[in-house]
């Protein structure tokens, strides 16, 4: 099965990201989108039967080096949520604010999962 279910690794699957701009412009276009102080994380149902994630910057953030360590520090967040798999089957889209460019490790952690576990859908309780 292709998808985040595959083996044992704990690495993301090329699967796993968005990697086509029309996906991205779907996310931007028809998606909601949950705001925060250093990203705006849009999100859009898909076809894939699992999240994917996929991450964008532009240059306000910063200089190439700094977008880069932004992108890699939220991939390893999104990775090692325990909750990434109640996710339904949709595309984030995590959008980069220039003030991310400054902002230590801890507060894009937080930030991010704030994000993310509003997305987790409200269980009923069992009657």
């Amino acid at each position: 099965m292709p998808g985040p279910l595959r083996g044992r690794s704990q690495r993301l699957l090329p699967t796993e990201t968005v990697r086509r701009r029309a996906d991205y412009l779907r996310c931007y276009r028809t998606g909601r989108r949950r705001h925060g102080g250093l990203a705006i994380l849009y999100f859009a149902p898909n076809e894939a039967g699992y999240p994917r994630i996929g991450i964008t910057a532009s240059r306000k953030v910063g200089i190439a080096v700094v977008r880069h360590r932004l992108k890699r520090r939220i991939k390893e967040i999104y990775r090692r949520w325990q909750d990434r798999r109640k996710l339904p089957p949709m595309d984030l889209v995590v959008h980069l604010k220039p003030e991310a460019g400054a902002a230590d490790f801890e507060s894009v952690r937080v930030e991010l999962l704030r994000l993310l576990s509003g997305l987790l859908q409200k269980r009923e309780p069992a009657a």
